[in-house]
């Protein structure tokens, strides 16, 4: 498992570097996802139990970005993904040029679906584009059901909201309908998903859409003549 060191891109347009990914990522047929959350709200047990579940069936690869340490890579690897830890130099998100170095640090070759687990917060993630090809975000139950009111841009830009934590929806005031409403509101477009890691609770519909997805990327690889 490799542990590589970045800083901030010094090119001068994120967003042009950012389509020149996406299309290479395209035309090798690699589905890059970027999941985005605050600490804490779950998504390396959920891209644990994801990986687990599905890597008989797809090749799985996660990059791994946080400010320092390197468990949750362990992590990834011990479910079953190739993996590598990116080190954000203190910066608060990745953009296309640290995705590049870590998605060539872990190599794509044979990959269908890779991960990049973003820095954990709710603005920076938000402002950059990385490269993906699907934008999701993680709002855990025990963080409240104001946060689209909160961080709208999170939610404006993001394909898919999992609500997390589900299991702990007794113990907790939180209105899902109202989040729902909120979400939709701010992007009529995404797709929402209630799960549980821990039980298994709506994990299959979440993966049937990552299924979905990494075929329909597939299709739009572009044609040898």
């Amino acid at each position: 498992m490799k542990v590589i060191e970045l800083n901030k891109s010094v090119t001068a347009s994120n967003d042009r570097d950012a389509e020149q990914l996406r299309e290479e990522l395209r035309e090798q047929g690699t589905l890059l996802v970027n999941l985005m959350s605050s600490p804490g709200s779950g998504k390396t047990t959920l891209l644990g139990r994801t990986v687990s579940d599905m890597k008989e069936e797809l090749h799985i690869g996660v990059l791994e970005a946080d400010i320092a340490s390197d468990v949750d890579a362990v992590r990834m690897e011990a479910s079953g993904a190739r993996a590598v830890q990116a080190h954000t130099d203190g910066m608060c998100h990745m953009d296309a040029g640290m995705t590049r170095r870590a998605l060539e640090a872990m190599g794509t070759g044979g990959l269908d679906l890779v991960f990049l687990e973003n820095v954990g917060n709710l603005i920076c993630p938000a402002e950059f584009d990385t490269g993906a090809g699907r934008n999701v975000m993680i709002l855990s139950v025990p963080e409240g059901d104001d946060k689209p009111l909160k961080y709208p841009l999170m939610f404006a830009k993001s394909d898919v909201l999992l609500i997390t934590k589900t299991d702990a929806l007794p113990y907790f005031c939180f209105d899902m309908d109202a989040v729902r409403e909120r979400a939709l509101r701010l992007n009529p477009a995404i797709r929402i998903f209630p799960v549980s890691a821990r039980t298994g609770e709506g994990m299959e519909e979440w993966e049937k859409w990552l299924r979905e997805e990494v075929l329909a990327w597939r299709e739009t690889v572009p044609s040898v003549s």
